[in-house]
């Protein structure tokens, strides 16, 4: 479906993951996120080679409608004893993700839990953080990372991705000036635009990308590598030592 949620012309409220959003979700960060199908083609190939022959498990934490393990899960290198674990907080999200994944819902697990309150993770080789952090509070972010490397097996690997702020004023505006032309050129008009930014304004608080590495680091991982970036979105991939 199209998004056209924020053409209303009600009372702005805060950004929420309801049945609404669910339901155009797919086109809404299709046209949100700049080079989104390329960067999940992309993190994709780059996850399969960190699966072992025998498969291991796999987390997407946030996983929205289940795109991503949708792609991993169907991939032709994928092993066929990969399994797949999706988190999200949002029911209506979750509904969207298992009619998704029908062809492969044997091979994937979709649990609804809120990231904030931390979440019991079994070892795993890769894990996924798509645009899921910035929605995390600040409080819990390094703790919830941490969980994270903690469950990795040795040369395992997260992907993350995130919108993020740069520390140079003069670039961070410039950036954000041409993120919103981007949306404009996608078809999102004026209004929506400025109506979607007040809804996201105490909901979605980005880092730094030096502030993503740091947590990153703190937590634990030694090689950290962004393999995406555009402007104010970039796409950093860590590995556990082995």
């Amino acid at each position: 479906m199209k998004d056209r949620i924020f053409d209303d012309k009600g009372r702005v409220a805060d950004f929420e993951f309801d049945e609404r959003v669910a339901r155009v979700f797919d086109d809404m960060v299709a046209r949100s996120v700049p080079y989104y199908d390329e960067i999940q083609r992309l993190q994709v190939e780059l996850a399969v080679e960190f699966l072992p022959e025998r498969g291991g498990l796999v987390y997407d934490l946030g996983c929205s409608t289940g795109t991503t393990l949708h792609l991993l899960a169907s991939h032709p290198r994928c092993p066929a004893g990969a399994r797949f674990l999706g988190i999200d907080n949002s029911p209506a999200m979750l509904a969207e993700a298992k009619a998704k994944l029908a062809a492969v819902i044997g091979r994937v697990e979709l649990l609804e839990a809120d990231l904030n309150a931390g979440v019991e993770m079994k070892p795993c080789r890769v894990a996924f953080l798509n645009w899921t952090l910035q929605f995390v509070r600040p409080l819990y972010r390094e703790s919830l990372v941490r969980r994270v490397f903690e469950a990795l097996e040795p040369g395992g690997a997260l992907f993350l991705s995130e919108k993020v702020l740069l520390s140079n004023t003069f670039l961070n505006r410039l950036y954000i000036e041409h993120y919103l032309r981007y949306k404009k050129s996608r078809g999102y008009s004026d209004a929506e635009i400025q109506r979607k930014r007040e809804a996201l304004e105490n909901v979605l608080v980005p880092y730094r990308l030096d502030e993503n590495r740091l947590m990153l680091e703190r937590a634990g991982f030694g090689t950290i590598d962004p393999f995406f970036r555009w402007l104010n979105f970039a796409c950093l991939l860590a590995v556990k030592a082995p």
